[in-house]
């Protein structure tokens, strides 16, 4: 699992890679190509941003595939959901636009979601959690053994969670860690799944940390 290169935080169009996000996605891709790591699949979720990171990726490793596109690897609509949330009123300055602001409500935000308390909210937790774990069943269902998959901080946040066994509260506290471009590694077989590496970011180096680390 990849999370998106940067993004445009701030801007009209988020779904979009930053400059920033084109280098990552590309260093991603040299990485994995020196260490001779090919996929037999690779796959993203429905943004763009997920497709611009794939790819980059696949130009970084000098490498061509047709993914497949899943649903269940989109992010949760966190625009959406704030917005739900303040439908009448009450919306702290800088909601959209403040990094400090924007991930402490959204924190607040989400938990308020997995209680069921956001009733107009643009998707039920429980169908954001119901189709995550259908993009993992597809994506591990064979005969593929190296998959990658390029998704975002929530879904990969919650299909970690869920590999794990951990409570809803925890997909939170996942996600809000995953850097950009950063790669969570699950090994499977047919009857389950385990972690095996979370938020790697094996392509950062000390040259090169402080323009390419990035968490959104």
């Amino acid at each position: 699992l990849i999370r998106h290169a940067q993004a445009s935080f701030g801007a009209a169009d988020y779904d979009v890679l930053s400059d920033i996000g084109h280098e990552q996605s590309k260093a991603l891709g040299a990485w994995f190509a020196a260490q001779g790591i090919t996929p037999d699949l690779v796959a993203h979720g429905g943004m763009r941003r997920q497709r611009e990171t794939l790819e980059g990726i696949l130009h970084g490793m000098a490498h061509t595939a047709t993914p497949e596109i899943h649903p269940g690897l989109s992010e949760f609509d966190f625009k959406g959901l704030l917005d739900a949330r303040f439908a009448s009123g009450g919306a702290p300055d800088g909601l959209h636009d403040d990094r400090k602001s924007h991930f402490r409500t959204l924190r607040e935000t989400v938990a308020l979601w997995q209680r069921g308390e956001i009733p107009d909210a643009p998707e039920l937790w429980p169908a954001f959690t119901a189709r995550v774990e259908a993009a993992r069943a597809h994506l591990m269902r064979g005969p593929a053994e190296t998959v990658f998959a390029v998704s975002s901080g929530g879904a990969i946040g919650q299909m970690t969670a869920a590999v794990l066994g951990a409570p809803a509260e925890t997909q939170t506290a996942l996600q809000l860690q995953i850097r950009n471009c950063a790669v969570t590694r699950l090994v499977f077989s047919p009857r389950r799944a385990q972690l095996n590496g979370f938020n790697e970011t094996p392509f950062i180096t000390a040259a090169n940390a402080d323009r390419l680390l990035t968490y959104s």
